[in-house]
């Protein structure tokens, strides 16, 4: 005797719900506890060292002298990096913002319209979250000595040293920490996360697929998760003007994307 659909969709509802308890249950068990940083003063400036490290090894120094950087993330969203003049350029489905990235203010599109009002800061609010996290991901090693950011040593259990970096304040989740597993000449190998928007706390990743920039800064693009690898920043480029990426020089300017008059004039 076959069951009702009443029936039918009712076991169903339940076999669902305990799915989602079970891995909710689970989230606790797959997450690991912040490792405990050493205390002293000589742990500090070991801290600092290893910093300054990883620093070196992506060639920090060269980063400050990269003027613009054009990158895709994840398929997802487009960024163009006036990183001098801390403008950007936010495009992602219909919407195309300019930033300042430091102010938030800017102006938003949507298909060659100009958004107003709370359109406009709504867009605005999400193109500056996007630039927050996808730029984080561009280079996150040379944010080490960023103000706000705690360094501390962690000794790991083959006795080598890791590099505890804790965002203290600024960008979208402030608290977030982030360890990083280092060569000996300072190349970040991979680091784990205990991020607010993360449920399970210590995911790791590795730090791979590096990529040289005009100056010789270097970037990773591929992240590898256990057997997954992920190419999170894609079509990277980078240039000391604009024509370098094949941008117009008013690539920043608003009235760029503002459609045309009915008489074909800008």
């Amino acid at each position: 005797m076959g069951l009702s659909k009443k029936t039918f969709w009712r076991i169903l509802g339940i076999g669902s719900l305990l799915l989602v308890l079970g891995l909710a249950a689970c989230i606790p068990l797959a997450s690991r506890p912040l490792p405990l940083a050493a205390d002293g003063p000589e742990m500090d400036e070991q801290a600092d060292q290893l910093a300054l490290l990883m620093e070196r090894a992506v060639n920090k120094r060269a980063w400050d002298q990269t003027a613009y950087v054009r990158w895709n993330f994840l398929g997802q969203h487009d960024h163009l990096w006036d990183r001098f003049n801390r403008q950007a350029r936010v495009s992602w489905g219909d919407y195309t913002v300019y930033l300042h990235t430091q102010t938030g203010e800017g102006t938003a599109w949507k298909k060659g319209e100009r958004l107003q009002g709370s359109e406009q800061e709504k867009a605005l609010a999400k193109a500056l979250d996007f630039f927050y996290n996808d730029s984080f991901w561009l280079n996150a090693p040379a944010k080490a000595f960023d103000e706000g950011v705690r360094r501390e040593v962690v000794f790991q259990k083959d006795g080598s040293a890791a590099l505890l970096l804790s965002y203290q304040s600024g960008g979208v989740t402030p608290g977030d920490r982030y360890l990083w597993t280092l060569s000996p000449n300072g190349q970040p190998l991979r680091w784990n996360m205990w991020a607010s928007v993360l449920p399970i706390k210590g995911l790791g990743n590795t730090w791979e697929g590096w990529d040289t920039l005009y100056t010789g800064a270097r970037i990773s693009t591929v992240h590898a998760a256990g057997p997954f690898k992920i190419n999170m920043i894609r079509e990277l480029a980078s240039g000391r003007k604009l024509s370098d990426l094949g941008e117009p020089e008013n690539a920043f300017d608003p009235a760029y994307f503002a459609p045309a008059a009915p008489d074909g004039t800008p």
